[in-house]
């Protein structure tokens, strides 16, 4: 009997302990295409063909009104700074590309390019 509770002590402050250095994970969830959000946390403004758009943590939006639509991203538009999390891939011809979510992304210059893939 005294070993089946040293046991069941032992048991206990071993789940206690390893329930408090439980790593926390972050899960973001992305909305889909066509989501209309009422606000866009730190966006970075692109213009491309003269129209708006808003980036934020690698999603795209166009504004309607005062909200905002999730959309795709435009091709061609030009970026300064990846998100984080992108993943490097090289191509069968060499060429090393971007992507983040889905979206493609290639150097040009000293920032990033949208491209079809």
């Amino acid at each position: 009997m005294k070993n089946l509770k040293l046991v069941f002590v032992l048991m206990l402050i071993f789940g206690m302990v390893s329930s408090a250095t439980a790593q926390r994970k972050v899960v973001k969830v992305y909305p889909k295409h066509g989501t209309i959000v009422t606000k866009v946390h730190k966006p970075k403004v692109v213009v491309h063909n003269k129209v708006r758009f808003h980036f934020s943590d690698g999603v795209w939006y166009k504004p309607q009104g005062k909200r905002f639509v999730v959309c795709a991203a435009p091709l061609g538009v030009q970026i300064r700074h990846l998100p984080r999390g992108n993943k490097v891939v090289k191509l069968r011809n060499g060429r090393k590309v971007y992507k983040y979510k889905g979206i493609w992304y290639k150097k040009k210059g000293r920032g990033y390019v949208v491209v079809n893939v």
